[in-house]
């Protein structure tokens, strides 16, 4: 089935004016692209990031759109046209100046579209000498003896396309032992951890500041056979967390994987260090190189010994031991 996406153009205070125009017109699914509350959400959420996408930064200078779809159809152009009407009459009132440029754009899109097109993008990855990452609707016909990661890409940061994930995955399949006990701090898809269990962890631990990637990492974890006893999971703050401290520190670890931003990794250097067995691993990434020296000051001051540093696009990872 065909569909137009109806994208009207306004303000942040005439978002509920059209929505309510919209309802009285038996329109009731809207979505809401806000660039006031995005930027917002930038601003409040620094901490967790050093580098944000240039064109992902355009959306914060973006218009205040509301969208609504409509069946191509004789119904739905008819339902448009009546929509293009109450909006001349609201541009046209005395609130018309605050409501904005009202103006409408059109896009037609397939059903389809919606779930499935975006999956074109995820293809079978082959990473270090024997990981491969597989998408789970992908076939792989012969993985060449390569430990298969299978993944369903989530909303949770973590797919294997990453360059600090990337750079992570090939320092775990280095420097990862049979039988080690592998704490995960921020653990997104939970492709880090998961992986280690596949590559001869024992157990792993995984958390994360987002409960949403908390279950998609347990989500991960079943559908690479992983036994949940082994895999433990956790939201909640490294950083501020207490009680969520505590219970990481009832054992020690003989690696930490921690792929994060460089404000991050600063503050859990200390904890790091602590929970790491003598000669334990740590690898970090998400460091973008402006970053690097100070990361590294502060992981060595925190008793570290840096090992090996690398460097993929702008991001940059360090292999550091206890």
């Amino acid at each position: 089935m065909e569909w137009m996406q109806v994208g009207i153009e306004t303000t942040k205070e005439g978002i509920d004016p059209i929505c309510g125009m919209l309802y009285t017109m038996d329109i009731t699914g809207t979505e809401i692209e806000d660039a006031d509350d995005f930027t917002s959400f930038l601003e409040e959420n620094t901490q967790y990031w050093d580098y944000v996408d240039e064109d992902l930064m355009q959306r914060a200078h973006a218009p205040t759109v509301v969208k609504v779809y409509l069946k191509d159809n004789d119904h739905g152009r008819q339902t448009l046209e009546a929509v293009k009407a109450r909006l001349a009459e609201l541009k046209a009132s005395e609130d018309g100046e605050v409501l904005g440029s009202l103006n409408i754009t059109i896009n037609n899109m397939l059903e389809q579209d919606w779930g499935e097109n975006w999956k074109q993008f995820y293809k079978p990855l082959k990473l270090g000498k024997k990981m491969l990452i597989r998408p789970e609707w992908e076939q792989v016909d012969d993985a060449e003896g390569r430990t298969v990661f299978t993944i369903n890409p989530g909303m949770s940061f973590g797919t294997g396309t990453h360059e600090s994930t990337q750079l992570c995955l090939e320092s775990l399949e280095n420097y990862l032992n049979d039988g080690d006990s592998v704490l995960d701090l921020g653990c997104g898809s939970g492709i880090l951890s998961v992986m280690a269990m596949l590559l001869g962890a024992k157990d792993a631990y995984a958390v994360d500041i987002d409960p949403n990637a908390v279950k998609i990492a347990e989500e991960n974890a079943a559908k690479n056979n992983v036994d949940a006893s082994v895999y433990k999971t956790a939201a909640g703050n490294v950083l501020t967390d207490d009680a969520l401290i505590s219970e990481i520190c009832v054992k020690s670890y003989d690696m930490v994987l921690a792929n994060i931003v460089a404000d991050v990794i600063i503050g859990l250097s200390d904890f790091a260090y602590k929970v790491l067995k003598d000669g334990g691993i740590m690898i970090t990434s998400g460091i973008i190189h402006a970053r690097l020296d100070e990361v590294e000051a502060k992981l060595k001051d925190s008793g570290f010994t840096v090992l090996e540093i690398h460097k993929k696009g702008e991001w940059a990872s360090i292999v550091l031991k206890k």
